[in-house]
């Protein structure tokens, strides 16, 4: 398996881009930089600011002084610009306590950030609705009574806690930061930033703040984390590097002023006035792609360590030839590598194979997330065929789970359905097609859902499925369609209604006036099936077999009870907040809902997902509460 974690380990030759980004704030000489790393989701942002630290940490002659931030880790729990602004003056004092400089200073700047955290949080937090408290009374939030304020459950000595603690803090505050003469927001948001220089200066470090994780925020946190970088941006010493997908940062600046069709130059001119430099993920062509797969499966392999990392380096080197002419290919991998082991040998074919598709194929477009789900799908897949005892061509696998990801849902259907009822589990209509594929024709004449430049580099892929029997490969991928073989004794029409049920992206009301014209053993037949493929389901958000089995209960109410023990039967480390909207308008999920939320480690966004909606009226639960 292979993780999903940034990584300074660098696969992509993405270290020349690295390096000129940490050059550019080394030049910089103290003087203020702010730089934004943009790509798409899972090209590869978070690994390049680690590189890009990296770089600079292995710099001598500079003193660099790191903060990495993710605002997702605060969101829902924490205000993302108070956070910010206290990571870095904790990070301040740490540096100051370990070199026993300036600490004096750093222990000021944080008794200012926390008097900013009181003034700033609690003019707009809910809790000053809820209990009608002065701002300075509302740092109960932090206390042990601030969980019975949030849950409404007040009594006199919850509010006299909350004022005592705020009254205290204050206290603290005026000790370290002294009498001041006015205590407003915009006179010591400007001390904060003078004393904030001061400290630097006397720290004699760079700040250098890594931003990350933006563009996974929703709007008010991504604009609230802009606003705390705009607080120290353009200050001495101080460098911001802001990974996020630009794409993602400009829809939430229009949420942010509300104006849907906002104009481009406006949103431009707003990111220019925060990033001085822009840089980009380079996006990856089929020799970056190869080359990213067949080094995945070298660290995977058995090699030495030191060897793994020989092979690394010497890919990185061939990669920046690669405007030469110079390939990365099956061949030169294969040559590093001194009595490669077969089944290393066998993965490099593969990769060798796949990355042109893996390319240009649009689902995939060569992004190294997308890459990495591949072969962890891929990993699982082969260890459920060997925990089986299920002989599976690890080729023939890999091509079957590429057309399930890219090819449309009707191909791939018909293409299971072949194999469940043809002969000997060949497809055998595919022949022709791939053998003219081979050849280079344009296959023009294909149905509609077959045609496409995809479909044409997939038919020409080995191995050659028209020959050869998918049952294996077909049995271990069913995750996404059931078998449904011809000796199963279901009707014809029943097995288009449950092949279309398992496509399904929202109940159907069709589809369960055609289930209720089936028989009673065919109808039970298909919700059987479809248990089958939920118990397989690792992740409860909105899987397809979600949306067949609700439109099952809409034709036959009696299976009702059925499912709603299967969903109490989930474990909630399974369950996704998104599935709740769902559930929560049915009346058969109550219990599961009950169940759910009373399990303590159930994770927070599901279970306040549960108690907000299930209060709602239209909810199936609204009548009596989900408790």
């Amino acid at each position: 398996m292979w993780s999903d974690n940034e990584t300074s380990r660098d696969f992509l030759n993405f270290r020349c881009v690295a390096e000129t980004a940490a050059e550019m704030i080394v030049q910089a000489n103290g003087q203020p930089l702010s730089m934004g790393v943009s790509g798409g989701w899972g090209a590869g942002k978070s690994s390049m600011l680690s590189l890009i630290s990296e770089s600079l940490r292995a710099r001598d002659d500079h003193d660099y002084l790191f903060v990495h931030f993710n605002a997702w880790l605060y969101q829902g729990y924490d205000d993302a610009r108070a956070a910010m602004l206290q990571v870095i003056a904790e990070r301040l004092v740490e540096h100051g306590e370990g070199k026993n400089t300036a600490l004096d200073d750093a222990k000021e700047l944080l008794a200012r950030v926390n008097w900013l955290r009181v003034a700033g949080l609690t003019a707009s937090s809910v809790l000053s609705v809820a209990t009608g408290l002065p701002a300075a009374g509302l740092v109960g939030a932090t206390l042990a009574a601030g969980k019975r304020l949030f849950d409404r459950k007040l009594a006199p000595e919850d509010i006299e806690a909350a004022e005592e603690a705020g009254a205290g803090l204050a206290a603290e505050a005026g000790r370290l930061l002294g009498p001041k003469e006015e205590l407003t927001p915009p006179r010591q948001i400007e001390d904060l930033r003078t004393h904030f220089v001061a400290t630097l200066e006397k720290l004699d470090v760079t700040l250098v703040v890594c931003v990350d994780d933006l563009d996974r925020c929703l709007p008010a946190t991504s604009i609230a984390t802009l606003e705390a970088i705009r607080l120290f941006l353009f200050l001495p010493r101080t460098a911001f590097v802001i990974a996020a997908d630009d794409r993602m940062l400009r829809q939430a600046v229009r949420v942010h002023f509300g104006i849907e069709d906002l104009a481009d130059d406006f949103i431009t001119n707003y990111f220019d006035k925060l990033v001085q430099v822009p840089l980009r993920v380079p996006p990856l062509g089929t020799q970056e792609v190869r080359a990213y797969l067949m080094l995945l499966f070298v660290d995977n392999s058995d090699l030495a360590c030191d060897e793994r990392e020989r092979v690394r380096v010497e890919v990185c080197r061939r990669l920046a030839d690669s405007w030469k002419g110079e390939r990365v290919d099956l061949r030169f991998v294969n040559g590093l590598i001194k009595e490669c082991p077969a089944e290393l040998r066998a993965n490099l074919e593969i990769a060798d194979r796949l990355a042109p598709l893996m390319t240009t194929a649009k689902q995939i477009s060569g992004n190294p997330r997308l890459i990495k789900r591949f072969l962890n799908t891929l990993s699982i897949r082969l260890s459920m065929a060997a925990a089986q005892h299920v002989a599976v061509d690890e080729g023939a696998l890999a091509k079957m789970l590429l057309f399930e990801r890219c090819g449309s849902a009707e191909a791939y259907a018909e293409l299971v359905s072949a194999v469940n009822d043809g002969d000997e589990g060949r497809p055998e209509f595919l022949s022709s097609w791939e053998e003219r594929a081979r050849e280079g024709e344009e296959l023009e004449d294909l149905p509609n859902a077959w045609r496409g430049a995809f479909v044409r580099d997939w038919l020409a892929l080995s191995p050659a499925f028209g020959d050869m029997d998918l049952r294996p490969v077909v049995y271990v991928s069913r995750e996404h369609m059931p078998i449904v073989a011809a000796t199963d004794q279901l009707s014809s029409n029943a097995i288009e209604i449950l092949e279309a049920l398992v496509r399904l992206d929202r109940p159907s009301d069709q589809l369960a006036e055609q289930l209720l014209g089936l028989p009673g053993r065919d109808v039970a037949a298909i919700r059987e099936r479809l248990m089958v493929q939920a118990r397989q389901v690792q992740e409860w958000g909105t899987p397809g077999v979600l949306w067949g089995l609700m439109t099952v209960v809409k034709a036959a109410p009696d299976a009702a009870p059925a499912l709603s023990g299967f969903f109490e039967s989930v474990p909630v480390s399974r369950v996704r907040a998104d599935v709740v909207p769902v559930l929560v308008r049915e009346a058969w999920a109550d219990d599961a809902l009950k169940k759910w939320r009373r399990d303590e480690e159930l994770a927070e966004p599901v279970r306040k997902a549960i108690e907000q909606l299930s209060a709602k009226p239209g909810s199936g639960s609204s009548s009596k509460g989900v408790n």
